[in-house]
């Protein structure tokens, strides 16, 4: 795994720096007790990570400040991944009796979304947390709501300018092209004659591009190629006929990676009536149905990619400390860092059930 440890272990210095930031090492002496939404959320599920309780190892940072109202925006939880976003967004909030959060209804048209950051800026609002549905569309309204005093934070798809927000969390979209890339090539071994097939997400989309460039480039470094590339829509439908006329093309196939896990599960089902089982399958972003899948071990999936999906609650973590002036306490730096990539780890059946608990449900 030379190729993914040399490109995502400084990565992974990132998101160790947040994850133990925000509980630190250190107990504090004036942790509050857990307010009524806190006890009424339970502990962790499958369908979108951690809930309950604020963490047992609380660093000052988990303590009680000023309260902080937080306006939240992301587009329309009609996929899986986008679903659990939403979702570990709220039940991170719900942790902190400082934290009042405003939820704008999910929206996949970029005229509502920008009339619903108008609104948190006219209602002041200390901080947005917003996943863009088009970042580029989103970037002056966001720099507006910076210009008022107002803390943004931008999530997965970034903006065009530094100025329309002070922090930024980002997946690793060519960093999970690399994952699976590295993956294959070290299950196929020296066999330079191996028929790779790739199912990609949206062209259109830098983020399947980035996906796309990286698997090449891993590939490339053990002598694979990309034998046959369909692309899909990340819907069920989509990944079910997009995997359909790949099965077609090619009779025979070692590795195929699939870009998306939602999709994916179109993609098993054409694979299960084409009644292929001669290639083994990695998935990407993380599902549960895909962990279980893979747990279970009696199928061509045997891997996926990890493409974060708390970045949001991470943004609503990282709101909190900025507007309450606190910072990453595992680091030197006094404030919190602008950029935060996040990383793309392969989860296998030897590592599963580390992952599972913060999976999202396809």
């Amino acid at each position: 795994m030379k190729i993914r440890t040399s490109l995502i272990v400084g990565l992974s210095v990132a998101a160790m720096t947040l994850t133990t930031a925000c509980t630190g090492n250190d107990p504090a002496t004036d942790t509050p007790e857990p307010s009524a939404a806190q006890s009424d959320t339970g502990s962790s599920d499958a369908s979108g990570g951690a809930t309950g309780d604020a963490p047992a190892d609380a660093s000052g940072n988990d303590a009680s400040g000023d309260t902080v109202v937080i306006g939240f925006s992301a587009p329309a939880a009609d996929h899986g991944w986008m679903s659990a976003i939403t979702k570990n967004a709220q039940d991170t909030a719900a942790k902190y009796p400082d934290i009042d959060l405003k939820v704008a209804e999910g929206t996949n048209d970029v005229n509502l979304q920008i009339s619903q950051v108008e609104t948190f800026i006219n209602d002041k609002v200390d901080a947005i947390v917003i996943l863009p549905f088009d970042g580029a569309a989103l970037t002056a309204v966001a720099t507006k709501a910076m210009e008022a005093g107002i803390t943004v934070i931008n999530v997965d798809r970034e903006f065009d300018s530094t100025f329309a927000a002070r922090a930024t969390v980002l997946g690793d979209n060519y960093g999970m092209g690399v994952s699976a890339g590295t993956y294959i090539c070290d299950q196929l071994g020296d066999n330079k004659d191996a028929i790779v097939a790739e199912i990609a997400g949206i062209d259109s989309l830098p983020l399947t591009q980035d996906r796309s460039k990286g698997f090449a480039e891993a590939l490339d470094k053990c002598g694979l190629k990309v034998a046959n590339r369909v692309a899909a829509d990340f819907t069920v439908e989509g990944g079910e006929r997009a995997a359909s006329n790949l099965l077609q093309a090619l009779p025979k196939i070692d590795a195929i990676w699939n870009h998306d896990d939602d999709q994916g599960v179109g993609v098993l089902a054409a694979i299960k009536n084409a009644n292929r089982d001669e290639f083994f399958m990695v998935g990407g972003a993380g599902s549960a149905n895909a962990m279980r899948e893979i747990q279970a071990g009696d199928g061509v999936l045997k891997a996926t990619v990890i493409y974060p999906s708390t970045q949001a609650a991470d943004g609503i973590m990282l709101a909190r400390l900025i507007t309450q002036g606190k910072h990453l306490s595992d680091l030197v730096e006094v404030e919190v860092p602008r950029t935060i990539q996040l990383n793309a780890p392969v989860v296998t059946k030897d590592n599963v059930e580390e992952f599972l608990p913060t999976a999202f449900e396809s």
